[in-house]
């Protein structure tokens, strides 16, 4: 028990570098999808972080998909481990929002990846 306690705490202390690296051995070795690597690993805020005076929980918002409709529309799906039907239903209602309630590195992490598919990409 204690092992897993120490290995859920490596975990959740993880930088946005490493979760892209996990997600990207866990992918390649494991088959399985990066999306739900990037979910698992949502680290809380530093410590020593006043609460009241900082923001923790951010909402990642599709303000527009840009010229490259369709690499916004896979990249959404392939985030949000949603369908192609779901994830083309977020784009085509930008403004919408495509992960709400997320750490600020993951939240960072995804306007970033949106970002370099051609989205036009708003945190809140």
């Amino acid at each position: 028990m204690a092992e897993l306690k120490d290995f859920a705490e490596q975990l959740v202390n993880l930088t946005v570098k490493e979760v892209n690296e996990l997600a990207t051995i866990l992918k390649d070795e494991y088959g399985i999808e990066p999306a739900a690597a990037a979910v698992a690993v949502a680290g809380p805020a530093a410590a020593g972080e006043d609460a009241a005076d900082e923001q923790t929980e951010f909402d990642v918002i599709l303000k527009a998909a840009g010229s490259s409709k369709l690499a916004v529309v896979k990249l959404v799906k392939e985030l949000t481990g949603l369908g192609l039907k779901e994830a083309k239903g977020i784009v085509d209602s930008a403004p919408a929002a495509v992960k709400e309630g997320i750490s600020k590195d993951e939240a960072e992490g995804l306007k970033k990846s949106l970002e370099e598919a051609g989205a036009e990409v708003e945190l809140k």
